[in-house]
């Protein structure tokens, strides 16, 4: 029996856009999003309720649509980072990582030896698989949020770790490290994080951020192949132009 293969890994290698959505911790809603042809599904570790009791029934949903799970961590800790994949997770998101060192513990937390030291177990993605513990290491996926100014700061030691997937340029927690608290669409802040993009391009290495339907077109034309979006502005438009249509189609309320 061969590992379960990581979808958004493979669009990666393949020079392709991988699409990851967020929002849901449900494996119901895992199921009903699957239809739609995603990477992707976002498990929220570090600011929802996903918890290491509930990874089983989740990345198992994932497992079903052949979507890669991709799990937000709480930090950049060793025990959390490998416990999250022994659990069935197929990729990790660590925030806050600011610099090599912070990146090269990601590493070491993440991978099997003689990559890191992750802890010498069979995960639930290894069950089965003879040659695991090579295999989850050619299959995980390692995603570090580049979030603050000190990772700007700091980037170009930052690329320089190997096994890193995605350098992800998070927009929100950039602006309040910079003084634009909940203003990402603030020119400042934009021009740093457009600029970390093109730094992380223009080193070979691949960029992610956070999109949406107004401005994913712009970023892959930057050269982003990694995006995340989350479906709630898509319930909230669809309903809110269903509801204006009925009262509209009732003569107004």
């Amino acid at each position: 029996m061969s590992i379960r293969p990581n979808k958004v890994k493979q669009r990666l290698a393949a020079g392709q856009v991988a699409t990851i959505l967020s929002g849901t911790n449900d494996p119901d809603l895992i199921d009903q999003l699957g239809p739609l042809g995603a990477d992707g599904i976002w498990l929220e570790g570090e600011h929802g309720g996903v918890d290491f009791a509930d990874l089983g029934n989740l990345t198992r949903a994932c497992d079903l649509w052949g979507v890669t799970s991709v799990v937000r961590v709480m930090d950049n800790d060793y025990a959390t980072i490998y416990r999250t994949l022994d659990r069935g997770a197929q990729g990790i998101v660590v925030p806050h990582v600011n610099t090599g060192a912070e990146a090269r513990a990601v590493v070491e937390a993440a991978k099997f030896a003689p990559l890191g030291k992750r802890g010498m177990f069979t995960s639930r993605q290894g069950f089965g698989v003879g040659d695991y513990l090579k295999t989850a290491n050619d299959q995980s996926l390692l995603i570090v949020l580049i979030e603050d100014i000190a990772a700007v700061n700091n980037l170009d030691e930052i690329l320089r770790v190997d096994h890193i997937d995605v350098f992800f340029v998070a927009p929100n927690d950039m602006a309040t490290s910079m003084g634009h608290i909940g203003n990402m669409g603030h020119p400042d802040v934009q021009k740093t994080v457009d600029g970390a993009i093109a730094r992380i391009v223009q080193a070979g290495r691949t960029a992610g951020t956070l999109v949406s339907s107004a401005n994913v077109e712009d970023y892959t034309r930057q050269g982003v192949r990694c995006i995340m979006t989350s479906f709630f502005p898509w319930i909230q438009t669809g309903a809110k132009d269903l509801i204006d249509r009925a009262a509209a189609g009732a003569g107004g309320r």
